[in-house]
């Protein structure tokens, strides 16, 4: 591995919030060289901070003299520091983070209190805000518009007369978008400085200031800023300057969320500088006045490296998951064979999986701890499913989650008389070794895992099913083995549920990927995850259980850029002159910011962007620099045909953002990877003598004599035959009967056959609560899958923002088979109205027909919530039926939110009796009549308005 800078001491940090990870080279850059460290977080009673504990260990380590605590660390051997840090999101979730002041445009100092109306927890009885990261809002006397509606093809003419007499006007200039802007109201100074101060004077020394348009008028902005910095405020968060990105409310809340994190990131880095001699960063090892100093950065959500002094709150939400997603991207995925890999982090509450297939794919709004965070972050799923993960047999059901044991009092065979976990099923199932886990239980923290209070336990619950069964008319018992490893397919079919989220619902084929496992509790479940996805190859990296550490050892510095546009796409040469000129000034600026690192310009790399969408939609898509004589415009119908199913070519293809990604290379050149080992490798039958020992382990069908390998024992191609165990001190990785594993340099790779699935066999007499507890979970993904995809692809506010929407699944008959967490009001009345149109369509319907109605009389709620019903078939017969249900409001009454002027039901809005949409033709026989027929161009405009996710219109 050739690295682009200095050959000092290298260091690499995940600081978790239970265990700090530390990664150590001493310059030479092998593998075989390096030093990993693993220590407690917090640890008061030994030191003050874990990271300065690692380094100082590792130190002592290449230095060959044991280091004292306390003394502040000498950089001059140290070439560079990088490290990722939960320090913000812990202050998010806790709310523990800097008292601070959100400086709004006047009028909408509760916008932020209303947001958009959605509900996440839409079925919770007891409503509870997040509580909000301001203390108090000021409202600034000034107000802008854009004085042309870029959606309206209609006034067009009004911006190019506005740019055109830009000179005549003062008050109307050009935005960053280029859009026109008007400024209806300029900012006080005076005001502006009397209403900052009395702020300060309360003791607040944060603030975050969003005004209306900000994102393309940033001036007045800009002037609260430098006044808030002339009167003192140590940190001015400003909405432009964070992510120049139209929509007030995630810019407000996004820049909260900056005033409220940046200032305790800073405590905490500050303080982590005083433990070393001189000062950390660029600054540092461009001041010759310093004594040698040490590159340190910080890894941030994106994926990309920082300066410490560049480090801030808003991009540092998922500093420490990022490393893991670089990690495992950088030494599985192989750019000449180009197969995409598919990261799977199980830990002890949750699992993250995340997709590689050549860049990082990334998000640009996301909620943490019921927060907006506007800004680029990986796109890593999380669900509520790992070691910890509890178990319940609920109504028939086995339920795995989402509750947690947490660290006490832990699963049952923690010794602190917990409850059934994951844990525990894979620990009574022989699945986890107590001698690969260390002895830190009991009363003297001095005892290893207890086997006997997991199968009591198990029992228990064996003997609870047994009975509810036999209640219910069941035959048949199922023994403790069976109940636990029951509990483990619906655990495994829970992790799989985001992997589908992030690959299927994009149109990615998750049997063409590879699967990269990390964490500690990854290896346990990998095979079966990869069965159930059809997936043939697992790659478990040597360092699996640090992935996140050394995933920050191999990662790039990266410089983000971005500002907003609004134009129309076309291949004219006119639009590509624009975008350019505009990328050159974006490249022009990350060169010099990067430069200022250290970062010479033949080893900067740059990714450009082009956020695009349909006019009309908020379905945009980052759209890459297509390769040599493609076009952005093409790229995107691929992408938007690939991702939702359609394209709409009599739409216009607008431009709303321009992004540059200048990439900092770390190194230049890496070893080999995992695709030339395994072209290399020449596997051999390993050696029964190197089974440390036997245990009797249950698969499918019983229990059967499993060999045990210790890793470190195993050779390079070595290859272990299915079923058997490898374990270390900070993993097990469990091989299957239907799987084998080969030992290369960097990888235990694991092939799986999936011709050879383990499967249970289902009876049609007998409901299997397992097979039913399995299939809800795939049901209820296809639901939320379908509410995913009508919520981007919507036209409609009442849709995308406000989440107005339902969607389910229905059997042959229209009985409700699984919901999405949607609209009760919608859920409770849909299976009635597909009922009602299964029994009128009986026998008429065809492949590629939709059926849509809002009428009360054929299972409607209120007139506006129209009902989009779609039969699949096998052959000609009907299987099943999905059906979504929305709002519109172009269908509500005489005013959109008013009532009270109805003189007639039919007042209330348009009533559509069944309709038949295909893609040829519109049915216009209904049954029963229609008082008001709604012309087949009307249908179709209010249909697409409502955007009902991939139905095709005549």
């Amino acid at each position: 591995m050739s690295q682009v800078q200095g050959n000092g001491i290298r260091i690499a940090i995940d600081r978790g919030g239970t265990f700090t990870d530390c990664v150590g080279n001493p310059g030479t850059g092998r593998m075989e060289d390096d030093v990993v460290i693993k220590l407690l977080s917090e640890d008061p009673s030994n030191y003050k901070d874990a990271p300065l504990e690692g380094i100082r260990r590792l130190l002592s380590k290449f230095q060959g003299e044991e280091i004292p605590r306390g003394v502040p660390l000498d950089t001059s051997n140290i070439e560079s520091i990088r490290m990722g840090t939960t320090v913000a999101t812990n202050a998010l979730l806790e709310r523990k983070g800097e008292r601070m002041a959100l400086v709004v445009t006047q009028g909408f100092r509760d916008c932020l209190k209303i947001g958009n109306q959605s509900r996440p927890k839409i079925f919770d009885l007891a409503i509870r805000r997040p509580d909000d990261l301001f203390e108090e809002v000021v409202e600034i006397e000034e107000r802008v518009t854009l004085e042309d509606y870029a959606e309206d093809p209609t006034r067009h003419a009004t911006s190019t007369v506005a740019r055109t007499e830009e000179a005549k006007d003062a008050e109307i200039v050009r935005g960053l978008s280029s859009e026109a802007v008007r400024i209806l109201q300029r900012p006080s100074e005076g005001k502006i400085r009397e209403q900052l101060q009395a702020l300060y004077d309360k003791g607040f020394r944060s603030i975050a200031v969003c005004l209306m348009h900000g994102y393309t008028f940033p001036d007045h902005e800009s002037l609260i800023g430098k006044i808030a910095s002339d009167i003192g405020f140590t940190h001015v968060s400003l909405s432009h300057q964070l992510m120049p990105m139209i929509k007030l409310v995630p810019r407000a809340t996004s820049a909260c969320a900056d005033a409220y994190l940046t200032p305790t990131i800073k405590r905490y880095i500050s303080g982590f500088q005083s433990g070393f001699k001189g000062v950390l960063g660029a600054e540092g090892v461009k001041d010759p006045s310093q004594p040698k100093s040490a590159r340190c950065e910080f890894m941030q959500s994106d994926g990309g490296l920082v300066d410490v002094n560049g480090f801030t709150g808003l991009r540092a939400i998922l500093s420490g998951p990022a490393g893991g997603v670089v990690g495992y991207a950088l030494t599985s995925y192989d750019p000449k064979t180009k197969i995409p890999v598919i990261g799977f982090d199980m830990g002890g509450t949750s699992t993250d999986v995340s997709r590689y297939g050549g860049r990082y794919e990334h998000v640009f709004e996301t909620t943490t701890a019921g927060v907006t965070i506007q800004s680029p972050q990986l796109d890593i799923n999380t669900v509520a499913a790992g070691g910890g993960s509890r178990l319940f047999y609920r109504n028939g059901l086995f339920v795995v989650g989402p509750e947690s044991a947490g660290a006490h009092p832990g699963p049952a065979c923690y010794r602190k008389g917990g409850p059934l976990t994951v844990t525990d099923a894979n620990l009574f199932l022989g699945r986890l070794l107590p001698e690969f886990f260390p002895k830190i239980f009991g009363k003297n923290e001095d005892e290893g895992l207890d086997e006997k209070a997991s199968a009591k336990l198990f029992e228990e619950l064996a003997d609870k099913v047994n009975a509810e069964m036999a209640e219910s008319g069941k035959k048949g018992k199922m023994t403790a083995d069976e109940v636990a490893y029951g509990f483990i397919k619906v655990a495994n079919e829970a992790m799989t549920r985001p992997i589908r989220s992030l690959t299927e619902a994009k149109g990615h084929d998750t049997s063409k990927h590879r699967l990269a496992t990390f964490g500690g509790a990854g290896g346990q479940h990998a095979v079966a995850i990869a069965e159930n996805l059809g997936i043939k190859q697992i790659l478990v990296h040597r360092y699996s259980s640090v992935l996140s550490a050394y995933g920050m050892a191999l990662a790039d510095v990266v410089d983000e850029s971005q500002v907003p546009e609004s134009m129309s796409w076309s291949e004219s040469s006119e639009v590509k002159a624009s975008i350019e000129k505009r990328m050159q000034e974006l490249r022009k600026g990350a060169v010099a910011r990067l430069n200022d690192q250290g970062f010479k310009e033949e080893s900067i790399v740059f990714e450009e962007y082009l956020n695009m969408r349909y006019r009309g939609t908020e379905s945009a898509l980052m759209i890459i620099k297509p390769q040599e004589g493609a076009a952005f415009g093409k790229s995107f119908i691929e992408q938007h045909e690939k991702e939702f199913g359609f394209t709409l070519p009599d739409r216009d293809i607008i431009i709303d953002d321009i992004r540059l990604r200048a990439i900092g290379k770390s190194f230049d050149s890496f070893p080999k990877t995992v695709d030339e080992q395994l072209r290399d490798a020449k596997p051999v039958p390993v050696s029964k003598s190197k089974a440390h020992a036997t245990q009797k382990v249950y698969f499918e069908g019983g229990r059967v004599d499993t060999p045990i390998y210790k890793i470190g024992s195993l050779e390079t191609n070595d290859r272990i035959d299915g079923p058997a165990i490898l374990g270390d001190g900070t993993q097990t990785i469990l091989v299957t009967p239907t799987s084998s594993a080969l030992i290369i340099d960097t990888h235990v790779v694991i092939d799986v056959d999936v011709n050879k699935k383990e499967s249970a066999k289902a009876s049609a007499d007998e409901v299997d609560p397992i097979l039913l507890s399995i299939f809800g979970h795939r049901f209820m993904a296809i639901a939320e899958q379908m509410g995913r995809a009508l919520q981007k692809t919507s036209v409609s506010t009442n849709v995308k923002e406000r989440l107005d929407y339902s969607c389910a699944l229905f059997d042959s008959d229209g009985g409700l088979v699984a919901n999405a967490p949607h609209l009760p009001v919608h859920l409770g009345s849909m299976s009635t109205c597909v009922r009602t149109q299964a029994g009128i369509w009986k026998g008429k319907l065809r492949p590629g027909d939709v059926i849509v109605t809002n009428h009360p009389e054929f299972g409607g709620t209120h007139l506006p919530d129209i009902t989009v019903i779609t039969p699949a078939f096998s052959g000609n017969e009907i299987v099943f039926y999905v059906a979504s249900r929305a709002h519109h409001g172009m269908y509500t009454a005489i005013t959109i939110i008013n009532t009270s002027l109805s003189t007639d039901n039919y007042c209330s809005g348009y009533r559509r009796n069944p309709a038949r949409v295909h893609a040829s033709t519109l049915e216009r026989t209904v049954p029963g009549g229609c008082r008001y027929k709604i012309g087949e161009a009307c249908l179709r405009r209010k249909v697409q308005r409502g955007a009902f996710g991939r139905v095709a219109l005549p």
